[in-house]
């Protein structure tokens, strides 16, 4: 008689038999660590699901390797519609964010195939008298169309630009008027204004499907050693006829625009072990300087700084060094600094060179030491290499006076390590600074440091003392410091024209000023914040938000996102349940919750990259539109008790900023920050994990907001997914903006360099890079054609792909 049930093993082929045993060990395995952490989330208060799913799945696993197939596949069959309603619910309750189809088949993907792999296993091997009249059909039937489901979700966030076709019968917008062609790129953000905006027009949305690749150079700086994180972060300047570019190491090059030939070539040779105490071996920028009056050879100048504390002047003709500037052609910044290892202070974002100052931050790696080198920040005269004055917290009203012989500057004070903008027509210069020394405890630092903490700073170009200033944190104990470049812009506010200085942040908050004054232009409201600072220390009783503009923290909108414990992910059920379990035992009441020791430590959300990080934004200056990236990406902090803490900071016993706990010294505390991530190494968080979005700055609107980037190059375990489905990842970089109305961002841990309609957001084209294009694009004519240009060089501690090129993209 037939059956209407899968046959049980007795009754099945040899090869079904030995296939279902092994499917039904790993529903055991999935099924028991599911209910493990399942019976300790129940515990902490949480969702029951895991608890009900494992012991469903692990029941089902017995029943199979015992031969009960007919009590396995059906079991097996009601969990798969039960974790559909469930996640169904839970991604309802937490809205549909972007990339909610991803979060969905993580939670039911690998219950689903367990399911319909040992449905279709029982069904093929029962043999033919003993199966079910189309039972085979059907359940073929049904994996097909779960499969059709899948299929049909890749391709609908599968990302492709819009046609050539499409893109030739767009519109062509009236381009503004006032533009009377291109410009050098003179600087990091495409001038000393920082907004990354290029008035060049050739290449335009109509035709930008056209762009192929030009030229491409390969330096020949790889990382020596598995102690120097590489990730050259480069934008190259063009200047007195050449495009100048540096490298991790240091080493600069000079190139012929159109081709990409090197002119030539300075290596300062850098020992290893002087990159060893940074972060991430970075040279974001060089400067280019015209001597006044002067003819002949070092009449142009590259200013280049080094990871030992040398700063260079350079012939721009032929990379010879200009011995009339400092000493023999150096300045050493060493100088007042107290550095205990070299590489804990050096500047990795160059020279800013404003008016005839080259103005110096310093990046001191972080939560080593109290004691750390001086967060201050130097002006050279760019001629003679002489100090013209040296800004501090702690020096406030003393810029121009002369350290006395021995005497360093003050220790741990707020440090400058992104880029800085300047206004050399109205004298002024804007700094965005870091933490002091030790980020995350705040219990020994002066009101002088508070006041200049993760803060956006005016200085007078000729004097060094502070114009205005304003504090975007206040006593910051999370690692928002400031990574974005400030911009100045003239923008329309309300139909008002304004010049501002525009502040994006790491909390998410753009905040805009009167350049000249610091007032205010978009409303700032002070929040009340989350309470309970470890013993001795304080926090703040409420923190500033800009509430004109949106937030893009986490998921843009008028509000700094809060998560919930729906929001824990994982590719399977059992590291999707540790998530959530760590989750659960986190402290974390919503932005600036508190650090805390309790073992089950502190969620940090937005992470410590942000919110907005150093790539900084895009002035669109015709449209008033803002183009912003940013991440999205949690971290989990634990403070950790000073006799606990073997590890010591960089300066003792040749310590290196890579040690298991952050030493914090001359604290009470150490402190593991790492990014909260799964035992498969993918974000616990559901994704999208990053996103690039447009704002009107006239009007506040968010024009649109979306994903950026895919897991093409990257995936569960690091290794690549080859799918190129829109997920957001974490991405560090910036974007760049044309007058034709694009977007150029690569920034995204999969390796391509994007345009985007600034108006839509909508893909236009995509460039395929070697390795990872964690930098900004510039952009610049040469005879008669436009050239987008990036350094795709790759960030090992974002873990994208390695290499050392410079690459042009043009039209034929």
């Amino acid at each position: 008689m037939p059956m209407t049930a899968p046959a049980d093993l007795p009754h099945l082929r040899l090869w079904a038999r030995l296939l279902l045993i092994l499917l039904g060990l790993v529903l055991l395995a999935v099924g028991a660590g599911s209910a493990w952490f399942g019976v300790q989330i129940a515990f902490e208060g949480g969702t029951w699901y895991y608890l009900i799913a494992g012991l469903g799945l692990a029941i089902a696993g017995i029943a199979q390797v015992a031969g009960l197939v007919r009590v396995s596949v059906p079991l097996q069959a009601l969990l798969l519609i039960g974790t559909l309603v469930w996640s169904l619910w839970e991604i309802w309750g937490k809205g549909f964010l972007p990339a909610w189809g991803a979060d969905l088949g993580a939670r039911c993907g690998l219950i689903a195939a367990l399911f319909f792999a040992s449905a279709i296993i029982a069904a093929a091997g029962t043999p033919r008298p003993l199966r079910a009249p189309g039972q085979l059909r059907l359940t073929l039937g049904a994996a097909a169309v779960a499969l059709l489901g899948v299929a049909i979700t890749i391709a609908f966030y599968w990302e492709r630009p819009r046609s050539p076709s499409e893109l030739a019968e767009l519109p062509v917008a009236p381009l503004p008027e006032g533009l009377n062609g291109p410009e050098e790129w003179s600087a990091f953000g495409g001038s000393t204004h920082g907004q990354r905006f290029t008035p060049a027009r050739q290449i335009t949305p109509q035709n930008v499907a056209g762009l192929t690749e030009a030229w491409r150079v390969q330096t020949g700086d790889l990382a020596p050693n598995d102690r120097v994180y590489y990730s050259a972060q480069n934008t190259p300047i063009l200047g007195d006829g050449r495009l100048y570019t540096c490298t991790p190491s240091n080493q600069v090059m000079a190139l012929d625009p159109g081709t990409g030939e090197v002119l030539w070539h300075f290596d300062p040779q850098v020992e290893p072990q002087h990159m060893e105490s940074l972060f991430s071996a970075a040279c974001r920028a060089v400067a280019v300087h015209q001597v006044p009056g002067a003819t002949g050879p070092c009449s142009t100048r590259v200013h280049a700084a080094v990871v030992d504390g040398r700063m260079y002047a350079l012939d721009a003709a032929t990379g010879e060094v200009c011995t009339d500037y400092g000493t023999n052609g150096i300045v050493d910044l060493t100088l007042g600094m107290g550095i205990q290892e070299t590489g804990l202070a050096s500047s990795t974002s160059g020279p800013a060179l404003v008016g005839e100052a080259l103005i110096v931050g310093m990046q001191v790696s972080d939560n080593q030491r109290r004691d750390a080198p001086s967060g201050v920040v130097r002006a050279f005269d760019a001629t003679t290499g002489d100090l013209l004055w040296a800004w501090d917290a702690l020096r406030q009203g003393r810029a121009q006076e002369p350290l006395a012989e021995g005497e360093v500057y003050p220790r741990g004070t707020p440090n400058v390590w992104n880029i800085i903008t300047g206004d050399p027509e109205a004298g002024l210069v804007y700094i965005g600074t870091g933490n002091s020394a030790n980020d995350h405890w705040g219990g020994t630092r002066t009101p002088e440091e508070d006041r200049f903490t993760s803060a956006i700073v005016a200085i007078d170009l000729q004097t060094g003392e502070t114009v205005w200033d304003f504090a975007t944190v206040i006593h910051d104990l999370w690692d928002y410091d400031i990574g974005a470049q400030p911009i100045i812009g003239d923008i329309t506010v309300d139909g008002q024209a304004r010049r501002v200085a525009i502040m994006a942040t790491k909390t998410g908050s753009i905040f805009v000023f009167d350049a000249a004054t610091g007032e205010p232009v978009s409303p700032i409201e002070m929040r009340p914040v989350p309470q309970g600072a470890l013993p001795g220390d304080w926090t703040a009783e409420s923190q500033p938000q800009s509430v004109r503009y949106p937030n893009l923290s986490g998921l843009p909108g008028p509000e700094p996102e809060v998560i919930d414990a729906r929001h824990a992910f994982g590719m399977t059920p059992i590291d999707a349940a540790m998530c959530r379990l760590e989750f659960e035992r986190f402290r974390y009441e919503g932005m600036y919750t508190p650090p805390t020791d309790d073992p089950g430590g502190m969620l940090l959300f937005p992470g410590t990259i942000g919110g907005i990080n150093w790539g900084g934004s895009g002035l669109d200056r015709d449209r008033g539109i803002l183009i912003t990236n940013h991440s999205r990406l949690p971290n989990k902090v634990l403070m950790i008790p000073r006799d606990e803490v073997a590890d010591l900071p960089v300066g003792m016993g040749g310590a290196r900023p890579d040690q298991e706990i952050a030493p914090h010294y001359f604290s009470p505390w150490g402190v593991d920050r790492p990014i909260w991530l799964s035992a498969l190494d993918v974000p616990c968080i559901a994704p999208p994990w990053g996103f690039v979005a447009a704002t009107d700055m006239d009007t506040g609107e968010l024009l649109w907001s979306q994903p950026l980037g895919t897991g093409f190059d990257t995936g569960p375990l690091t290794l690549p997914t080859f799918l190129k489905v829109v997920l957001g990842t974490a991405n560090i970089g910036g974007p760049l903006v044309t007058a034709t109305g694009l977007t150029f961002i690569a920034a995204s841990q999969d390796n391509w360099l994007r345009a985007l309609e600034t108006e839509t957001g909508r893909l236009v084209w995509e460039g395929r890079l070697p390795a990872g294009g964690q930098a900004s694009p510039m952009s610049y004519e040469w005879e008669g054609r436009q050239y987008i240009v990036i350094t795709a060089t790759g960030h090992e501690r974002l873990m994208t792909t390695t290499g050392d090129y410079v690459i042009a993209f043009a039209l034929p």
